[in-house]
């Protein structure tokens, strides 16, 4: 590796840690200020700061009982997941990336315009006439960019397709949520009893799930819903769109984008992948690739789900009825790949089931 390779390797390494360290530590430090719903119950600091660091990490590891956080604890937390998610630090690595190319243009600009200046005075001097310059200039403006100016417009346009995916996932996904809490009297009364503001409750499930972290504002997890078959329906599409289906429905949008707009930079990421354009990003896969892993999760998930009814039907799912067995056994399919989400007991599966998740993980 050029010492270039390197330095960059090691300064883009060290930034990471840095990022993370720093929002696991404010994160410690906001749990400690904010109090937790009963005085005599408050977390040890130790406590405090692993479940800060699982949180920021999306790991989803908690040696302390969920329900144990205030509302303002949980909002903590649910920041934590948004700023330690692979796609929020994926935007974040876009913007830096933008901003160096952007500067990078600046500097050629400048050069190009003293250069130019000097070139003007020469021609000035010696009286020389060019009477196809403005022709020369029509043309240049028809030219197809540059390799620079289209990585740095590709960049660009892939922070804001990003972003757009990002946030249209969190806020549909959270109203989608909320929407059905509060049509839903089962699940209404469930967070009644646990004293969990509804849209509090929403926004921390939705930021979980797209981030694949896994915790959720109950001890129990997603046992106490196991009987809400939509509100698993809603949460599986947040679990695939933020892991494994990510690359495919990026894919997707900047074809989108490309049709719609013509553009030049957006034609060359929808082609395949674009890798040159968008300067490695490395979620963005040719078109074939996104099919390939498409059908990988599909089958898997297929695979997985088939298993846990035929040997689950009459165990962990008895006392559901048919369709809430089909449900939670493709939430557990999903999640056992992804966040670790569960609406059963892990412990009363079958062992051979067990082997299974840990393979699919």
């Amino acid at each position: 590796m050029p010492t270039s390779r390197r330095a960059l390797a090691g300064g883009a390494l060290s930034m990471h840690v840095a990022y993370f360290l720093a929002i696991s530590c404010l994160g410690y430090g906001l749990l400690g200020v904010l109090k937790v719903r009963e005085p005599g119950a408050a977390p040890r600091r130790i406590d405090r700061f692993f479940t800060a660091v699982s949180a920021a990490t999306v790991s989803s590891m908690s040696t302390v009982e969920m329900e144990v956080f205030s509302n303002g604890q949980l909002v903590v937390l649910t920041v934590l997941m948004l700023l330690g998610g692979e796609v929020f630090v994926s935007l974040v690595g876009l913007a830096s990336k933008w901003s160096k190319l952007r500067s990078d243009a600046m500097d050629r600009s400048q050069r190009v315009e003293s250069h130019g200046d000097v070139a003007l005075a020469d021609i000035d001097g010696g009286d020389v006439e060019n009477p196809t310059s403005s022709g020369e200039e029509a043309a240049s403006r028809r030219r197809p960019m540059d390799a620079d100016t289209l990585r740095h417009n590709a960049v660009r346009a892939l922070f804001y397709i990003v972003l757009a995916i990002f946030a249209v996932v969190h806020v549909v996904g959270a109203v989608a949520v909320a929407a059905y809490v509060l049509a839903s009297p089962g699940a209404r009364r469930t967070l009644g009893d646990k004293s969990l503001n509804t849209w509090t409750f929403a926004v921390f499930t939705t930021v979980s799930t797209f981030s694949n972290c896994g915790f959720m504002p109950t001890n129990e997890n997603m046992v106490v819903f196991k009987r809400d078959a939509p509100l698993q329906l809603l949460l599986v599409p947040q679990v695939l769109a933020g892991n494994t289906l990510f690359a495919p429905l990026l894919a997707a949008c900047v074809w989108a984008a490309a049709a719609a707009t013509r553009r030049e930079e957006l034609v060359e990421m929808a082609r395949e992948g674009g890798r040159a354009a968008a300067a490695g990003y490395a979620h963005l896969m040719p078109a074939r690739r996104c099919w390939m892993l498409a059908a990988t999760v599909a089958a898997f998930v297929a695979v997985l789900m088939a298993l846990v009814c035929g040997m689950e039907w009459g165990g962990a799912l008895q006392g559901m009825s048919p369709w809430e067995k089909v449900v939670n056994a493709l939430f557990l399919a999903v999640n056992a790949r992804h966040t670790g989400e569960s609406t059963v007991d892990l412990s009363i599966l079958a062992p051979a089931i067990l082997v299974l998740f840990v393979l699919m993980m």
